[in-house]
């Protein structure tokens, strides 16, 4: 206008238009369907790529598009000599994901401990309820390990980790043992660092109060042993990322 006030944008009288799938796209959500509705086993053997276009009305580059995005997502897997096959999910590539998309996210230290306290204190609980003797035998073994090897920080982060996995695997549930091994190894370099501050000691302390909660099957024992751990491995590490930032 000619005194340069701006005017308000006028409200769009039509919606954009929602962008259809792809064919491809159509095609892998179908065939991923049938695999989760359990119609098609781990192992089961998938028509061809001639077959799959003419059931679905579709070329075969369609196809190939469609296979290629379900076996990027590790959902079927092609055979040399046997065609197309489902594929068995793997557990390690489930964390695997996760643990990159901690490492490369913008998550800090608190949003993980966090969601670490709230897993492992209720982990804790069901292992001291549900732990076999040779899962406590388990604890021990790797608990003495780390005693031993409190001087190495590298080898001592390996059994830092490993004991709180093992108490994971008591709960005789393995669902745990996979939401902790997506967020443990991020956590490794926070073990590497407290330990080479000097915090193994009050660690090892700590790992040996919920050994012998879980041990004693006292689950409320065990979850504030946990709770207490990983308050105290909290504690030390933004004590000890404050002195850093000080000192720099």
């Amino acid at each position: 206008m000619a005194d340069g006030t701006t005017q308000p944008a006028e409200k769009a009288l039509f919606e954009l238009v929602a962008r259809e799938p792809r064919l491809s796209d159509k095609v892998a959500d179908m065939m991923l369907s049938t695999i989760l509705s359990r119609k098609l086993e781990v192992g089961d053997r998938l028509p061809s790529e001639r077959e799959l276009g003419e059931q679905f009305g579709v070329s075969r580059t369609v196809v190939r598009e469609a296979v290629r995005a379900l076996v990027a997502k590790g959902v079927i897997e092609v055979r040399s000599g046997s065609g197309l096959r489902v594929a068995a999910v793997d557990a390690a590539a489930v964390t695997e994901s996760m643990s990159l998309f901690l490492r490369g996210g913008t998550l800090d230290f608190e949003k993980v401990h966090e969601v670490r306290a709230l897993l492992e204190v209720h982990i804790a609980g069901l292992a001291a309820e549900r732990a076999t003797d040779a899962d406590i035998a388990r604890l021990r073994e790797v608990h003495e390990r780390m005693q031993r090897e409190a001087d190495d920080v590298e080898a001592a982060a390996r059994d830092d980790l490993e004991f709180h996995r093992a108490i994971a695997k008591a709960t005789q549930n393995d669902l745990y043992l996979l939401l902790l091994d997506s967020i443990g190894s991020t956590l490794i370099d926070i073990r590497r660092e407290n330990l080479g501050s000097g915090s193994a000691p009050m660690t090892l302390a700590q790992h040996e109060q919920a050994l012998d909660r879980i041990a004693a099957r006292d689950a409320a024992g065990a979850r504030a042993a946990m709770a207490a751990h990983l308050e105290g491995v909290a504690v030390w590490w933004r004590g000890h990322s404050a002195d850093g930032a000080a000192k720099a």
